[in-house]
């Protein structure tokens, strides 16, 4: 039962974390940068890819860590900041305003940027 309780904390204080971080970046990103253009969702899924790929990559192959650190940080924290359903009723709403080549861009950018951000932090896991 402990075990249970630990991992229900684990991923209960990931997630906590990673939905408060991903409010304030959305919020600060439609500050900055104000356009329909939904660049909040995508800075977003392109940082938790890299944090994603890094950190699994880094404690898989680079260092010895506790399985309860995937837990916080992969389950817990990636999962909520992540906006993967964000993205996609973003992507929804460009087609049904018609608004194809942005609802094509926002498809496009979040599909390769974010697998190139894995990419680099895999890489960048297994370089240091």
């Amino acid at each position: 039962m402990e075990s249970t309780l630990q991992t229900v904390l684990l991923i209960s204080l990931g997630a906590i974390a990673g939905a408060n971080l991903r409010y304030f970046v959305a919020q600060s990103v439609a500050k900055l940068m104000p356009s329909s253009f939904p660049f909040g969702t995508l800075i977003i899924n392109i940082s938790a890819s890299l944090i994603l790929g890094f950190f699994l990559i880094w404690t898989t192959e680079r260092v010895l860590a506790d399985p309860r650190w995937r837990t916080l940080i992969a389950v817990g924290f990636c999962a909520t900041y992540s906006t993967y359903s964000s993205y996609a009723f973003e992507t929804f709403a460009l087609v049904e305003k018609g608004q194809f080549p942005l609802a094509t861009l926002n498809f496009l950018a979040n599909n390769l940027l974010c697998f190139l951000a894995v990419a680099c932090g895999a890489a960048l896991a297994r370089s240091v």
